[in-house]
């Protein structure tokens, strides 16, 4: 049979009724149709010719191997309806057109930075960068060493943000999802790949695509069967005069880090400096850290460090302008801010701090260029009413 045409991304879910087939690339079958409700389509447990969308999962098979799928996952007489137009056959990517999640003119997906992932999911920023350093989160892409999350990985990241809820730390969650790996070595990452719940300390995986026995569950247990590796340490007892590597001692400042023993992290951090030599990544580690206990002129001078080590470090440059902003320097902060647009011109976070910070210094017409900016570049991020917001305001008082 044909494939169907690329068709509109506008064209609206609402009363769709829409069964998926096949596996998904970007989220769990469970996530995407939920989705689907939350956008106003109807979801079919089975594709049948009641459907108004089939939606055909993996969009980088071959044309040949997509066409066998069909013809073996769909019945005779959907396949008929197909044929004559009554069903509209979607790919994944067409999905997340339809669904808002893609920009169709530009087959660009909406990007989340930590920042705005830390929102989303009402998480402290440093947890996300936790995940994403033990691989947990994983970015689509990376521009100077800014990190993009897209949609896919917010449904990861609200896993996440559940499981450390229940108090289960990432280096827990790292080992028990590694071990679920191996028992599915087809299973890259679980989380979202997988249709899992959390219920109290434990992860449940439920029956899905032949991967468990029809109407089972598989129970991961967080619970405190405790590993010996997730006892307290100290920095002393991880040391313990042994020669550490830079990386033996990181991966030992993000243990003290996660269990909130911030003062010997940031020992690590520059014992690794000490040991590794001058790095930008760690320097913006150790300034993350300085801040967090309230080590304001420590956290400057070290996102100093990190732009004057690495030029490009777009978010060393607007994390800089934040603090600085904080403390008053307003200039200096509009200087860092702009550093940042001009080695990265699509920052959107930075055109958020930039617009607020020109507001403080009543710069209303150059705040208003990169309050637009901002809302072209993230319509969707948490920040987005503050934006709009400010922008009615603009309007009404030139109305007036």
């Amino acid at each position: 049979m044909s494939s169907s045409p690329v068709v509109s991304s506008t064209q609206s879910p609402v009363g769709r009724r829409v069964a998926i087939v096949g596996r998904l690339a970007g989220m769990s079958r469970r996530d995407a149709q939920q989705i689907v409700r939350e956008r106003g389509g109807i979801v079919l447990d089975d594709a049948d010719e009641t459907a108004d969308w089939i939606v055909l999962g993996g969009d980088d098979r071959p044309a040949a191997q997509r066409e066998a799928q069909l013809e073996k996952l769909l019945a005779p007489s959907v396949l008929t309806a197909i044929e004559r137009g009554t069903i509209e056959l979607l790919s994944e990517t067409e999905l997340w057109q339809r669904l808002g999640l893609v920009d169709a003119e530009h087959d660009v997906q909406r990007l989340y930075t930590p920042a705005m992932l830390a929102e989303l999911v009402a998480v402290p920023l440093a947890m996300i960068r936790r995940w994403h350093r033990r691989g947990l989160i994983r970015p689509t892409r990376q521009v100077r060493r800014l990190p993009y999350f897209d949609f896919a990985e917010v449904a990861t990241a609200r896993r996440l943000a559940e499981l450390s809820a229940a108090g289960i730390s990432a280096a827990q969650i790292e080992r028990k999802l590694k071990q679920l790996s191996r028992m599915l070595p087809h299973v890259e990452r679980p989380l979202a790949q997988l249709s899992t719940t959390v219920e109290g300390k434990s992860l449940l995986v439920r029956q899905g695509e032949g991967l468990i026995e029809p109407g089972g569950q598989l129970r991961f247990d967080f619970d405190a069967t405790a590993e010996a590796a997730d006892e307290p340490c100290t920095a002393t007892n991880l040391i313990d005069g042994v020669p550490r590597s830079p990386e033996e001692l990181l991966e030992m400042a993000a243990e003290m880090e996660e269990s909130g023993q911030l003062e010997a992290a940031t020992d690590l951090e520059r014992a690794a400096l000490a040991a590794g030599g001058p790095n930008a990544e760690i320097c913006f580690t150790l300034a993350e850290l300085l801040y967090r206990q309230g080590n304001v002129a420590g956290a400057i001078e070290r996102y100093y460090m990190a732009v004057e080590l690495d030029e490009h470090y777009v978010e060393a440059r607007a994390n800089l302008g934040c603090v600085l902003a904080e403390t008053g320097r307003t200039d200096l902060a509009v200087a860092a801010l702009e550093g940042a647009l001009a080695y990265h011109p699509d920052y959107a976070d930075a055109h958020y701090h930039l617009a607020r910070t020109l507001d403080d210094l009543d710069r209303a017409d150059e705040a208003e260029m990169h309050w637009r900016a901002f809302l072209q570049l993230a319509p969707d991020s948490p920040w987005a009413e503050t934006a709009r917001d400010r922008l009615q305001q603009d309007h009404e008082s030139t109305k007036a």
